[in-house]
């Protein structure tokens, strides 16, 4: 195995802050957390119950993860849902995301009881998968299974690279923790391996992944087809491993498992937590229990089995909702603790404040479309991926939010920046991912990133590799997250390369991608346009193709028309030129 490296200033500071941080209270349940996650349980069966469609199990067994997390563990602030300095949540296995629901309502999220009747319906903000731009309080959207964990991948390192910015000694403006609940599912997925591969080897320390083992797929028990050692593989990608053997009845073991990853600050961790599919449930620790409501007459004896009224329906009790809301109180207090920090932090340093804010809210610097590079009727005829090189290195310098990488390939898209450095171990203020051979776990991640706000992501690889990324890419434009893909070598025209790399099929399958935006730009002004344009679009994402070999430039090609979508750079006899 390889040598530790030596501990940077950036993971010392953040050891240090880990060991002054309140311990967590890892007191097992008493009555009113038992009666509080039980609540939980009968609210995700009554939600799957009445919209007769849904995933009951899942959120049954993992009510007692969510209560630790929810109450004893993460700082949010239900009034306040992009208070940037939350702790992350990304439920990765959206199928049970009656769970994720459940609990928003209870801690005061703008979910009403109503939201949660409206499970599964057309217009509810309590879709059968979350959506982040639908639900406040949702990070991401997840539901493809895989993609959630590889987002929190994002996730983590964005807050890792704007702290490594932003903070200063006494002000830790970015500090917080990034905490997954996955399942099997997600484990099993490639896309998963390769973005929690690429988290080991870069230590991302503030990264939690509880992992739900019920043992349980939609065909049956994981023997049938899933017997890894999980954490022996994890421990191989240089994660932090621990297991909770009773996920079901006690949050004694998740709390101490999590205060132990906490206090590992140089290696994401993930901890295994045995749970009972459908706890309570007649059918507990089967697949009957995972994608099909439990049935009346289930529903009814669960709540009689849990001491409360077979017959009622979506109830909670004033003392269950007490207790999640005074675990809300206490998130509203951690943000006015933050901002009374970040009042002296502004007092001290008052540019950086400022470039927070900007950056945060989303504002664009002024005049940053001057920086766009021109290129005249008798320039050197370069392809488009040199010409994207030129723009992406230009815009760089007065974007300062514009992070990204390739798939390893970056002489050949172009893609490195010249005023930056990579973001590593040791480096964590570098703008420059390598992501290694991981089209999909790549865009995946910087769905994460985009989804974390602050930053403009961008990633490359062949125009013909984006169909290793198109779960992730799709995602993109169904979240509407600003992720810029840069796919080089557009053409069939590869030579030696033969037809295994020609992008056969790519653009027409990019287009049919609704809220995608493609640009195939013909010259070099074409290529500023089109990432002048993409830049503009706050809430989708866009596609790139730029070719490998040399175009001329075309008189009358512009910048500007380029957001028209087709112009005419030249017109036959009668006609004029620049018409739109």
């Amino acid at each position: 195995s390889a040598p530790p490296q030596p501990a940077t200033r950036n993971q010392s500071m953040s050891a240090a802050r880990s060991s002054k941080r309140a311990r967590i209270d890892t007191a097992d349940m008493d009555a009113a957390d038992a009666k509080a996650i039980n609540t939980v349980r009968c609210l995700a069966a009554d939600m799957v119950q009445q919209a007769n469609s849904g995933h009951p199990g899942a959120p049954m067994g993992c009510a007692p993860i969510a209560h630790a997390l929810y109450t004893r563990v993460m700082k949010y602030n239900p009034s306040n849902p992009k208070w940037i300095n939350r702790d992350r949540f990304v439920l990765s296995n959206g199928h049970a995301c009656a769970l994720q629901y459940s609990m928003m309502h209870l801690t005061g999220y703008d979910l009403s009881m109503d939201d949660l009747k409206a499970f599964r319906q057309l217009g509810s903000k309590t879709p059968g998968h979350p959506e982040n731009h639908l639900t406040p309080g949702i990070e991401v959207s997840t539901g493809p299974l895989g993609q959630g964990i590889c987002n929190a991948v994002g996730i983590a390192i964005a807050e890792q690279h704007l702290g490594a910015l932003f903070n200063k000694d006494g002000f830790d403006v970015v500090d917080h923790y990034t905490y997954v609940l996955c399942g099997d599912g997600c484990l099993q997925e490639g896309v998963s391996s390769e973005a929690s591969s690429l988290a080991g080897h870069l230590g991302l320390g503030k990264l939690i992944v509880l992992y739900d083992d019920n043992k349980i797929t939609i065909d049956g028990s994981t023997d049938l087809s899933f017997t890894e050692d999980v954490l022996a593989r994890y421990e191989a990608y240089g994660w932090h491993t621990q297991t909770v053997a009773d996920g079901n009845s006690s949050i004694a073991g998740i709390l101490e498992a999590i205060q132990a990853a906490k206090d590992v600050a140089d290696k994401p961790s993930i901890i295994k937590v045995r749970t009972t599919i459908g706890f309570g449930s007649g059918k507990e620790g089967t697949h009957g229990v995972h994608g099909a409501p439990l049935g009346a007459d289930d529903v009814a004896a669960v709540k009689a089995k849990f001491g409360f009224d077979p017959a009622a329906t979506f109830v909670v009790g004033d003392d269950v909702y007490a207790t999640y809301r005074a675990a809300a109180d206490r998130g509203r207090a951690k943000e006015a603790e933050w901002q009374a920090v970040f009042e002296g932090y502004t007092a001290a340093h008052g540019a950086d404040a400022a470039e927070f804010r900007r950056r945060i809210g989303g504002v664009m610097p002024a005049g940053w479309k001057a920086a766009l590079p021109t290129f005249a009727l008798d320039s050197k005829k370069m392809a488009t991926r040199e010409h994207s090189g030129l723009v992406l290195n230009a815009l760089a310098d007065v974007l300062p939010e514009m992070v990204g990488g390739s798939a390893d390939l970056t002489p050949s898209n172009k893609t490195d920046l010249k005023k930056s450095h990579d973001f590593q171990r040791a480096t964590r203020d570098g703008r420059y991912f390598r992501f290694g051979v991981r089209e999909h776990g790549m865009a995946a991640i910087c769905n994460g990133i985009a989804a974390y706000g602050g930053l403009i992501p961008y990633c490359a690889t062949f125009l013909n590799f984006c169909g290793y990324a198109l779960g992730a890419v799709r995602l993109s434009a169904l979240s509407h997250l600003r992720v810029i893909y840069v796919f080089t070598h557009d053409s069939i025209g590869l030579g030696e390369d033969g037809p295994t790399h020609q992008p056969v099929a790519m653009l027409w399958t990019l287009r049919s991608i609704p809220n995608m935006y493609v640009f195939r730009p013909a010259d070099g002004n074409e290529v500023a346009g089109s990432y002048a344009a993409a830049i503009d679009l706050k809430d989708a994402p866009s596609a790139h193709a730029l070719s490998r070999s040399g175009v001329p430039n075309l008189k009358n090609s512009s910048i500007e028309a380029v957001k028209r979508g087709g112009y005419v750079v030249h017109e036959t006899e009668g006609g004029a030129a620049g018409g739109g």
